[in-house]
């Protein structure tokens, strides 16, 4: 096989917080505020640091990590040093220890920046900066943390904007070649999805190079690809990396032994790669998954009958227990997307969801628990039989929406025996619809009512329950008050329309 080729590499589990993006020298070197100079070594434009680090020590290299911009301002020359041996050896010893760059401050120590070092950087290869004697080491390092700030910040914004595409794709009508497509243009490169036996099912973009990437990428998903006997095959990875004739590959395994790979080659290889190609193996997962899994064939089965008129009580048997729980849940921050949807009805136990707005739905089995979740809003119906989904439905709504106002992070809608279980349900109905008639045919008002009540006459928690102004919910109140020529003010009266309101 042609071309430069390497071991495979797997990847090891992305850290909890993105590595910070490297600054790269001429961006330093950019900066009109510092007046840094090149004097010596090569003007790579590959050339980063990774940070700034002031010492006067002879020997600095046991304090760095590699990468730095290293500063001085020649604190440590010894007086009379000799040229050919002093400075060959400092040098040497900041190679050695990884730094990316030497910066020497002219003034107080030194008039001008000693020949000999400058020298010795350039045999040694090292860039050296000239650092002008109104510019504070302090200033150059607070130079390179900005510039690494604003390398991360465009970093976690083509990430996120990257994930949001992803998602989008795998909504449209063709989820599969739609992601692939998303993909290849996000990474510059190429995306193939391959099926069990390797063969390519479909692909987007192109091999950035010639001399057999292709041959090489497909190769390389077989160190992924589960093997047709794991009880006597030692576990593969989930991810591996290699590199051919210059071309980045990468290969991510989907799903739990199904045997399907995705496959990305590119020219460049950045931060965000692997974190954009694992937000579209997970939804190339699930798209696989629900096509080619029993269960994904009974949800399918499922939704086709009750499209086709089936009543919800023969079609839950397809999705098993018949019991369920609707959970309605809405995030704190920003409004959901499917690969958050997905996530959360992940966590909840439940493929069964509807991403609906700013609302998440999810059909839970009545055997579980739900748990609040970070970052979520829940609120839960009781358990209900399928003729009884509608209902559990809005009993999920109206439990976010106080949850929601009462700023708790999960609510259940209460189920126990009441009072009102003791009047004949046909008699509790006939008097709901009498003492309500007055708000027929004006559900704001009604429901309005209902939640000012439940959350005990406070206007701003009904606002927020409600998504509306404050003075929205004073008027409809008082409107209410007037149609239903009432007292609201009245213990008993709210007793009256509460009981109503729950039978109406």
């Amino acid at each position: 096989m042609e071309g430069t080729h390497t071991m495979p590499e797997t990847i090891g589990p992305a850290p909890a917080v993105p590595p910070t993006p490297p600054v790269p020298l001429q961006a330093l070197l950019a900066r009109e505020d510092l007046a840094l100079r090149q004097i010596a070594g090569p003007a790579d434009p590959g050339t980063v640091v990774h940070g700034a680090h002031t010492s006067e020590m002879t020997d600095p290299s046991p304090y760095l990590l590699g990468g730095e911009l290293l500063l001085t301002a020649g604190v440590h020359i010894p007086e009379g040093a000799e040229p050919g041996g002093y400075f060959a050896g400092y040098v040497s010893r900041i190679v050695a220890g990884g730094a990316a760059a030497l910066g020497f401050g002219v003034a107080p120590v030194h008039d001008t920046v000693p020949p000999a070092l400058v020298a010795a950087c350039e045999q040694r290869g090292l860039p050296l900066l000239e650092v002008p004697p109104h510019t504070a080491f302090s200033a150059v390092a607070r130079a390179v943390w900005q510039l690494m700030a604003q390398a991360r910040l465009a970093e976690l914004r083509r990430v996120t904007e990257a994930q949001q595409s992803l998602a989008a794709a795998a909504a449209r009508p063709d989820p599969v070649p739609s992601v692939l497509r998303q993909l290849s243009q996000r990474l510059s490169g190429r995306a193939v999805l391959y099926g069990p036996d390797g063969t390519e099912i479909a692909g987007a973009g192109h091999v950035p190079a010639e001399g057999g990437a292709g041959a090489a990428l497909a190769g390389l998903a077989d160190v992924v690809r589960p093997a047709p006997h794991p009880a006597k095959t030692p576990s593969r990875p989930a991810s591996a990396t290699d590199t051919h004739g210059g071309v980045h590959l990468a290969v991510y395994a989907l799903g739990a032994g199904e045997g399907f790979v995705l496959g990305v080659a590119s020219r460049r290889r950045e931060a965000g790669d692997h974190t954009i190609a694992s937000v579209a193996a997970v939804l190339l997962a699930l798209l696989t998954g629900e096509h080619h899994s029993g269960a994904g064939a009974a949800r399918s089965s499922a939704l086709v009958r009750l499209l086709l008129g089936a009543p919800p009580e023969e079609v839950a048997p397809l999705l098993g227990t018949g019991r369920r729980l609707v959970v309605h849940a809405r995030p704190e921050a920003q409004a959901p997307d499917p690969v958050a949807a997905s996530a959360l009805g992940a966590a909840l136990g439940s493929p069964l969801v509807d991403l609906a707005g700013e609302v998440v739905r999810v059909l839970v089995p009545a055997d579980r628990v739900p748990q609040p979740q970070p970052g979520w809003t829940l609120g839960v119906s009781a358990p209900a039989e399928p003729r009884e989904w509608p209902a559990a439905d809005t009993q999920a709504a109206r439990a976010l929406a106080r949850a929601r106002a009462t700023r708790a992070p999960l609510l259940r809608h209460a189920a126990r025996p009441a009072l009102a279980d003791l009047v004949p349900a046909a008699d509790a109905e006939t008097h709901a619809r009498t003492l309500l008639a007055p708000l027929a045919g004006q559900p704001a008002l009604a429901e309005t009512l209902r939640a000012w009540l439940s959350l005990h006459g406070s206007w701003d928690r009904t606002a927020v329950a409600l998504g509306v102004h404050r003075n929205t919910v004073r008027q409809r109140v008082a409107r209410c008050a007037a149609l239903l020529d009432t007292d609201l003010d009245d213990p008993d009266v709210r007793m009256e329309l509460w009981f109503a309101l729950r039978r109406g």
